[in-house]
């Protein structure tokens, strides 16, 4: 999730989001079933329940998809070939958030908890809390993840560092609290007080050697050494990298979300991610702030949070759209 790059017009947004907790998310937590598409046809458009801001995605192999609020942090899922779908997960407490999330080998969500530094173990399946871990204090916004490289990798937007949480079958001891890797060599350091974005989107190599992290302030793509926290700047052979939310690696291609842009660039990669070579820009009228995405059966999966919308009316929704590749 970000802003534009220099101070932000959305940092009062999000703490008024954190601030208002469950207040925004109004009925009871049942299951919330939208209407089924005819036939075998996949929805385009799925709508997410009203007053629950969406922000990161995750999608199963079997096209099952989850999606956190911003708003009081509960986990929505939907199956992607119907559109229904239901809350899991509620709203863990108030000035709780849920920005980018991923799936395990395990079944288990990997949820960034923003402003309030906490990175949350979910049951993908029942929705159960299995381990909360505090990842940062202070000013700090625990942003997006992505698995790989040897266990679970967490962007602080307000902090040059990275959060590793080690890919266990047990992520509940002493040892697998998350441990922070400063970023260094070439990363652009964020001004501090929570007033820039630095560190966004994550992705790994396609060699899965590597991570890739966008840095907002700079407007920049980074190579990032998982051991030490170097950073090199990709080369961009082409296209652009600003306003850039959620990163999407498939195969050797790579999908910029770029939320103010209202598009995705999308750049073939070099296997290392050192180079990143434009393809083309994918726009569509139904993009709304799109923040994160996913490919699961051929298509793209946009997620959008919808950041201009008057959020403190508890009638206010969003949707998750289905785009070509």
């Amino acid at each position: 999730m970000t802003g534009t790059t220099g101070s932000l017009g959305r940092r009062g947004f999000i703490g008024a989001a954190a601030a208002l907790g469950g207040a925004a998310l109004v009925g009871p937590l049942a299951p919330l079933a939208h209407a089924r598409a005819a036939g075998t046809h996949r929805p385009d458009t799925i709508a997410t329940p009203a007053g629950f801001q969406p922000e990161g995605i995750a999608v199963s192999p079997r096209g099952t998809a989850y999606t956190g609020s911003l708003l009081d942090g509960s986990l929505y899922r939907v199956d992607l070939a119907t559109g229904a779908g239901r809350i899991i997960s509620p709203s863990p407490g108030p000035g709780s958030m849920s920005v980018g999330l991923k799936l395990d080998a395990y079944g288990r969500l990997l949820v960034a908890g923003g402003a309030d530094g906490r990175i949350r173990v979910v049951h993908a399946g029942d929705g159960r809390v299995l381990a909360t871990h505090w990842a940062a204090t202070g000013t700090a916004f625990v942003n997006d993840v992505i698995v790989g490289c040897g266990g679970a990798w967490f962007t602080d937007s307000f902090n040059d560092v990275l959060y590793f949480l080690p890919a266990e079958r047990a992520l509940t001891g002493a040892g697998s609290a998350p441990r922070p890797l400063p970023l260094g060599g070439e990363w652009v350091p964020t001004p501090p007080g929570g007033q820039y974005w630095g560190a966004n989107g994550i992705e790994r190599t396609p060699d899965d050697r590597a991570l890739l992290v966008v840095n907002d302030n700079a407007r920049a793509l980074f190579r990032v050494d998982p051991r030490t926290g170097a950073a090199t700047r990709t080369v961009l052979d082409g296209g652009a990298v600003g306003n850039g939310d959620g990163l999407v690696v498939h195969g050797r291609t790579l999908y910029v979300v770029r939320n103010w842009d209202y598009a995705i660039d999308v750049f073939t990669l070099s296997v290392d991610g050192r180079r990143a070579r434009f393809v083309k820009q994918i726009t569509d009228p139904r993009f709304d702030e799109p923040t994160t995405a996913a490919v699961h059966g051929g298509r793209l999966y946009v997620v959008n949070a919808r950041f201009d919308s008057d959020w403190s009316d508890p009638a206010t929704a969003s949707t998750i759209v289905s785009c070509s590749t």
